[in-house]
C-alpha cells in the first residue's frame, strides 16, 4: 500500500483516552508509534538505550544515521498529517525542497531519465534532522516521556503466558519494571521478539530473507549554497556499484557510493574516490575532484541482505504486544522507503487502535502492516533479483515486472511522463500497478519511432 490506498490519520477517530503503553526504541517507527499511541493512552513512555542529544547528530543505535535518507512523499505527508508543520520545521533546521521531476539526475537502464512534466516535491536533509525534529514534537506532547540511556531487558508476562504486561528496563539507577496495556517492540533489525516468542511457548513468525550482500560507503561534500544538484544511479545487472548525490543543511552534500554482491566500496579515501570512476557517468567523480571533502574517514554501512518477518502469518500471538518498523521487514536500503514505510505502519496501527479490541489489536494490525510492507518489499527485492546472484524467495512475476520497467525506464530517457510514473512509484505516492494503467501501458510498448 500507498499514501494514494492508506486511510489518513483521524485525529478524532479516538475519543478516550486510559491506560499507559511503552515503546522499545527510539528509532523513526518507535517514535510515529507513541505518537499515535498517545491518541489512544493516557501516558506513553519511550524508552531507548541511546543517550538522546538536543542536537542533529549520528546516534551509535542507528548505524545507518550518516549515510543517506530519502524522504519518500508517502513518508512526508503522513508526517504533515501526524505534526502538522513537519516539512516547514526540516526546512527550518536547514533542510532543502527539491523537485524530484527536476532537481534529480536519475540514471537508469543505459540513460538519464528525461525530466518530469509535473513537479514532485522532495523534502533533503540528514537522518539526524529528521529524527530530531519528529523527537522534538513527540517529546512535546502532553503525556510522553522520553527515557534515553533506558536498556530494554525483558517483556514482563502474566502467569498465564498469554498477555504482555509490561516490560522491564536497566538505568543508572539499576533495574526496574514499567507495567502497561500495550507495548511496542521498534528494536529494529535485530529485535529478540521472534526468539522470545519461542522460549515462551509461540511460534516464531516465518522469515524471507533476500541475500544481496550490499555495503555502501558514505562522505560529506562541500556543497555552493546556491547549488541544489542531486544525482542517482542504482546498481543495475551485471553493474553492481551505485551512487547517490544527495544535498543537504548547511551547504553540504551526502555522497554515497554501493556495491552489491562483494563489490563493496573502500574505506580509505583515495580507493573510495578510485571506486566512483567505475559509475556510468562522471558526474559523482568530478564533484569528488572539484569540491572539498568535509569528512575525515568513509563512513561504511554493511546490508547483507532484505529480511522479513511475517507476523502476519501467526495464528497466535500474545495481547499486549505489537512489533513495528524494521523489526518486521528491513528492506534493502538503496531505495530509501524504510521512514514511509514506518509512517504508514504508524498510521495503520491508529486505525487499528481505533477499531480493534486489545486481545485482536497484534494480528489485525499485523494484517495491516503486510499490505504496507508488501509493495514496498516487491519493489526491493523484486529489484534485488536482476542478479543473478541474488538468493531467497523470489515474489511471484518478478522476471515479468523486471522486464517490463526496465522497457519503461529505458523509454523514460525521452518520454518525460514515464519518468513521472516511475518517481511516483518509488516516492511511495502510487502502486506499483499504477505502472500498467492504459495511457502507461501503451507509452512502454508502442514502438520507438
Amino acid at each position: 500500500m500507498t499514501v494514494a490506498t492508506v486511510r489518513p490519520y483521524e485525529p478524532d477517530q479516538i475519543t478516550e483516552r486510559r491506560g499507559h503503553a511503552v515503546v522499545v526504541g527510539a528509532s523513526m517507527a518507535g517514535l510515529l508509534a507513541a505518537r499515535v499511541l498517545r491518541d489512544r493512552f493516557e501516558a506513553v513512555t519511550l524508552v531507548e538505550k541511546d543517550p538522546l542529544p538536543d542536537e542533529a547528530l549520528a546516534r551509535p543505535g542507528v548505524p545507518q544515521g550518516h549515510h543517506i535518507h530519502a524522504m519518500q512523499k508517502a513518508g512526508q505527508a503522513t508526517l504533515d498529517d501526524l505534526f502538522p508543520g513537519y516539512s516547514e520545521e526540516v526546512t527550518d533546521a536547514g533542510g532543502l525542497v527539491l523537485d524530484f521531476a527536476s532537481d534529480f539526475e536519475i540514471y537508469q537502464k543505459g540513460g538519464v531519465l528525461a525530466n518530469g512534466p509535473t513537479r514532485i516535491p522532495q523534502y533533503n536533509a540528514s537522518r539526524p534532522v529528521f529524527e530530531q525534529v519528529t523527537r522534538r514534537r513527540v517529546a512535546e506532547l502532553d503525556g510522553v516521556t522520553v527515557r534515553d540511556e533506558c536498556h530494554f531487558r525483558e517483556f514482563l508476562l502474566d502467569d498465564r503466558a498469554s498477555t504482555v504486561e509490561g516490560v522491564t528496563v536497566r538505568t543508572t539507577d539499576g533495574e526496574r519494571e514499567l507495567d502497561a496495556e500495550l507495548v511496542v517492540d521498534a528494536t529494529g533489525r535485530t529485535s529478540r521478539t521472534p526468539v522470545w516468542l519461542e522460549h515462551n511457548g509461540y511460534t516464531a513468525p516465518p522469515l524471507d530473507e533476500v541475500s544481496i550482500d550490499l555495503a555502501y560507503g558514505t562522505v560529506l561534500l562541500e556543497r555552493p549554497i546556491d547549488t541544489r544538484r542531486a544525482i542517482l544511479v542504482l546498481p543495475d545487472a551485471p553493474r553492481t556499484r551505485g551512487g547517490a548525490v544527495f544535498p543537504i543543511e548547511n551547504g553540504r552534500w551526502l555522497l554515497t557510493l554501493a556495491g552489491v554482491h562483494g563489490d563493496h566500496p573502500p574505506t580509505d579515501p583515495a580507493g573510495f574516490v578510485d571506486y566512483a570512476s567505475g559509475l556510468p557517468i562522471d558526474d559523482v567523480s568530478r564533484l569528488l575532484d572539484e569540491h572539498a571533502l568535509l569528512s575525515e574517514d568513509v563512513s561504511r554501512y554493511p546490508f547483507p541482505s532484505s529480511v522479513r518477518r511475517r507476523y502476519e502469518a501467526l495464528d497466535r500471538f500474545p495481547d499486549g504486544l505489537i512489533v513495528v518498523g524494521d523489526a518486521i521487514a528491513s528492506l534493502n536500503p538503496i531505495y530509501g522507503q524504510g521512514m514511509s514505510v514506518a509512517a504508514l505502519e504508524a498510521v495503520q496501527l491508529h486505525h487499528a487502535l481505533a477499531t480493534t479490541t486489545r486481545d485482536e489489536l497484534a494480528l489485525r494490525f499485523f494484517e495491516r502492516a503486510a499490505k504496507v510492507v508488501d509493495d514496498a518489499w516487491g519493489l526491493a527485492v523484486g529489484s534485488d533479483f536482476e542478479f543473478s546472484q541474488t538468493t531467497g524467495p523470489k515474489p511471484f512475476g518478478t522476471d515479468f515486472v523486471n522486464g517490463y520497467v526496465a522497457r519503461l525506464l529505458r523509454k523514460a530517457h525521452t518520454d518525460g511522463r514515464l519518468t513521472d510514473a516511475f518517481v511516483r512509484v518509488v516516492a511511495m505516492e502510487n502502486r506499483p500497478t499504477s505502472l500498467f494503467r492504459p495511457d502507461i501501458l501503451w507509452r512502454v510498448v508502442k514502438p520507438s519511432p
